[in-house]
């Protein structure tokens, strides 16, 4: 067996606990190796200039629709093409916040998108994994709900 080219940073399972501290939301995401890109459920998505930059707006849950609302107004970082799981393909909005996961804290790229109908508001794709180690057999290992 060949070793690993790094030292893993940590180990996780399929389903942690992460806390976005910029938008004051701690929520369950599921790890997903074969995405590449992460994505935050967000509703009311609309992008917008101000003072020269581009910015966007949306609103978000981070316990699912019961929960109240949280609007949020932050830099657009990207918009990119991504394709989902289903085949289908769409323009996203990418922002760029930190991500807390145990005591680990680190920037992540989150693309913006409907995640109402899906058990999870948050998807944490390969990009958000670089340097973690994922066990799928287990959950919850840097904190349970």
């Amino acid at each position: 067996m060949r070793e690993l080219p790094y030292t893993p940073k940590a180990v996780i399972g399929r389903r942690e606990m992460v806390t976005l501290p910029e938008l004051h939301l701690t929520l369950c995401a599921k790890v997903d190796t074969g995405a590449r890109t992460s994505a935050l459920h967000a509703e009311d998505i609309e992008s917008f200039e101000d003072d020269g930059h581009l910015w966007v707006s949306f609103t978000t849950r981070g316990g699912g629709p019961g929960t109240p609302a949280h609007v949020h107004r932050m830099h657009l970082h990207d918009r990119r093409r991504v394709t989902s799981s289903n085949g289908q393909s769409e323009w996203r909005h990418v922002i760029r916040t930190t991500m807390q996961l145990g005591s680990l804290v680190f920037p992540v790229e989150l693309s913006l998108t409907d995640r109402r109908d899906m058990r999870h508001p948050m998807l944490l794709g390969r990009r958000a994994l670089r340097r973690l180690l994922v066990a799928p057999g287990v959950a919850f290992l840097h904190g349970e709900p």
